[in-house]
């Protein structure tokens, strides 16, 4: 038997298809680096809050994007996400770091400095990327590239869980209006737009279990190499 490689395999989609949970249960399976590239964007979103900066001013997005130091890890609770050596897995999913991230990833420099972040973790491949352009910008050369979908309800759903999980109160009509309206963004903007690339693999995820969608990846990868 041929002895197997580390691939990238690159996971988007839109807000609550399915591409954070599904990427960290493959990357599990594989023993692979998992990589939410959202994670990194929302990081950025956070540093700007934080030091009281507008979100719409290119040059403070930018500044904190060059000072962002990320490393992923898994440990007992999951996969957690190290900014400057401070665990901000819980803080950058608050609905104020939300609603402030679209100036920030769509700033362009932003995006330049952060793909760059992201290649070089991906470089020795035996990755498990997602986010919106992982699969048309930031790995072009994945071996994988996946695209799930869901329609706007199952999607709501699923992020009103989450939210609700956390303990943050969740106004399902608002949520869904937010989604939408991050739907329309992401598909829009100028820098990073939601994408298919031509040779991903489509799966919607509205009526699969999260062992169906994680179980069809792993065959993916495994019939490419993986």
């Amino acid at each position: 038997m041929a002895p197997r490689k580390k691939i990238k395999i690159a996971i988007d989609g839109p807000a609550g298809s399915g591409k954070s949970s599904t990427a960290k249960r493959v990357a599990e399976e594989l023993g692979y680096l998992f990589l939410d590239s959202g994670a990194m964007y929302r990081s950025v979103t956070f540093l700007v809050l934080r030091d009281g900066a507008d979100p719409h001013d290119p040059d403070a997005s930018r500044a904190a994007a060059q000072k962002a130091r990320f490393r992923f890890k898994r440990d007992d609770r999951g996969e957690r996400v190290i900014l400057n050596g401070e665990d901000v897995t819980d803080v950058i999913r608050t609905p104020l770091v939300t609603n402030n991230i679209a100036p920030v990833a769509a700033n362009p420099a932003v995006r330049e400095i952060l793909v760059k972040k992201q290649r070089a973790l991906g470089k020795n491949g035996g990755i498990v990327a997602e986010g919106r352009d992982i699969g048309t910008v930031v790995f072009c050369d994945a071996e994988l590239k996946v695209f799930l979908m869901a329609s706007i309800d199952e999607r709501t759903k699923r992020r009103a869980r989450e939210l609700r999980a956390r303990g943050i109160p969740v106004d399902f009509d608002r949520l869904l209006h937010d989604m939408k309206r991050r739907d329309q963004s992401d598909s829009t903007r100028e820098h990073g737009a939601l994408k298919i690339a031509p040779d991903a693999v489509h799966i919607d995820t509205s009526e699969l279990t999260l062992d169906e969608q994680v179980a069809f990846v792993v065959e993916q990868a495994r019939k490419r190499g993986a």
